[in-house]
């Protein structure tokens, strides 16, 4: 069971949050604004195991505070809960640093399934490995490696955490080496999102990994743009 904090402004859902999660085993602290969020992980430090998370509070939004929390080095695991699953508020919460997000209203035996598939992941990460660290799901190109349990990319001596959403569309792009990928294709595979959607948040995540893993972002080697499509990763490129 985990520490989790909930940050909602609605009396009712809070409540039925708090209830029901802490009838699972849970801890659970209760906020209602974005800035009492902030304060209580400053307070928390890497305490917590899970942070549900409204887009719409007074004050600081759900997107600030999951981009702050990003900024600050905060990588528990954030479940975003958006109005109605528009298409623009999953796609501002993944660039904003949220792993997985619900449309309200949902289903609260789905909420708490994936309250504690983020926390079983987390509980992983966080956990202590000494000596070598087992091969596991890795994936080396270059000088970098990816490690998906972990959420890692290390690069030398240098380890970039990675949000969950960043892993899998690093791995959906590692399992297609060599094939262009469009952007359609991410939007459906990756995040279950219309076709239709605006593709813009694509671009943001690719720029975000090529900082990464690419040794001038500007010029990439790994992540190919194929212009009007999509993407093509390159493990090994060609001098």
């Amino acid at each position: 069971m985990g520490a989790l904090l909930i940050v909602e402004d609605e009396p009712h859902i809070a409540s039925g949050l708090r209830f029901n999660l802490e009838a699972e085993g849970h801890t659970v602290q209760v906020v209602d604004t974005g800035e009492a969020c902030l304060d209580a992980m400053a307070e928390a430090g890497d305490s917590l195991d899970c942070v549900v998370l409204d887009v719409m509070l007074p004050g600081l939004d759900g997107f600030q505070v999951a981009a702050n929390l990003r900024a600050q080095g905060h990588y528990v695991p954030i479940l975003m809960l958006t109005a109605r699953g528009r298409a623009e508020d999953v796609l501002r919460g993944f660039a904003a640093g949220a792993d997985d997000y619900l449309p309200k209203p949902f289903d609260l035996a789905i909420l708490v399934a994936r309250v504690h598939a983020l926390i079983r992941r987390h509980a992983w990460h966080a956990k202590d490995r000494p000596g070598p660290v087992p091969a596991g799901d890795q994936f080396t190109f270059a000088d970098k490696t990816v490690d998906f349990d972990a959420q890692e990319l290390r690069v030398g001596d240098l380890v970039h955490p990675l949000t969950l959403m960043e892993v899998n569309l690093l791995r959906y792009l590692i399992e297609r080496e060599g094939q262009v990928v469009s952007r359609k294709s991410i939007l459906e595979d990756v995040w279950n999102l219309r076709e239709d959607t605006d593709t813009r948040a694509i671009d943001h995540f690719i720029a975000r990994l090529r900082k990464y893993i690419e040794d001038a972002p500007s010029q990439p080697r790994h992540v190919l743009t194929v212009r009007s499509v999509g993407y093509r990763f390159v493990a090994t490129p060609r001098d």
